[in-house]
């Protein structure tokens, strides 16, 4: 299947589906804030953090265009690999964790079809904590050219929220953006059994570039 990512000119920055409940009134106060602080010190007091709460915000919800890397399993979220644990059912799980600082939109990390898309209630600690494996979170699967897919988007202490862009039984391309993480939070990403993980702990992960499984 073609990355129809890949023709997307590079270096080119929108913002990501999902962030207007957040952005739209923090812009709108900060405009506010700048319009009246001509006229008035108190507001000019308050514009200096609306203003940067803003700049933060737009930060935050850049969504960039990428050019989508050749590989079997690309990473679905910029970050940095927390774990690589293999499973009782032979599969390796990969996890990467995202900070305030990272791009929160989350890709496709293979081509196929959207099976499940599942909500799963629950709390909200740290996602770098080993407790956050009862968090608030998203269970996906696809269905690939290496069977059944599993990918898991976990809520963390700021991250309140999980917005899928596609529906079941969606195709997807390979690095297509499929949803978004508000605020620090963790994707999983569980190999195939007889799939070697190519990253390392530690290692910086790109959404849609980074390789994770190995020849």
């Amino acid at each position: 299947m073609p990355h129809s990512q890949s023709s997307a000119p590079r270096g080119r920055v929108r913002l990501a589906r999902g962030a207007s409940p957040w952005l739209l009134p923090t812009v709108a106060t900060a405009a506010v804030s700048l319009a009246r602080s001509r006229r008035s010190g108190r507001w000019a007091a308050v514009a200096v953090p609306t203003t940067a709460l803003a700049a933060g915000m737009l930060w935050f919800f850049r969504d960039p265009e990428r050019e989508i890397a050749q590989g079997r399993v690309i990473s679905p979220a910029d970050g940095v690999v927390q774990s690589i644990m293999p499973w009782k059912d032979g599969r390796t799980r990969v996890a990467i964790f995202m900070s305030p600082l990272n791009v929160h939109v989350n890709r496709a990390p293979l081509a196929g079809t959207v099976t499940s898309v599942e909500h799963i209630p629950g709390g909200f600690v740290p996602a770098f904590n080993k407790e956050s494996e009862n968090n608030e979170r998203v269970v996906w699967h696809f269905d690939t050219e290496l069977g059944d897919i599993e990918m898991v988007q976990i809520a963390g202490a700021v991250a309140r929220r999980i917005v899928p862009y596609v529906p079941q039984g969606t195709k997807v391309e390979q690095g297509e953006r499929i949803g978004l993480i508000r605020f620090g939070s963790r994707v999983d990403v569980y190999l195939p059994e007889g799939v070697e993980a190519a990253v390392e702990v530690g290692q910086a992960t790109t959404a849609g570039v980074t390789r994770l499984d190995r020849d």
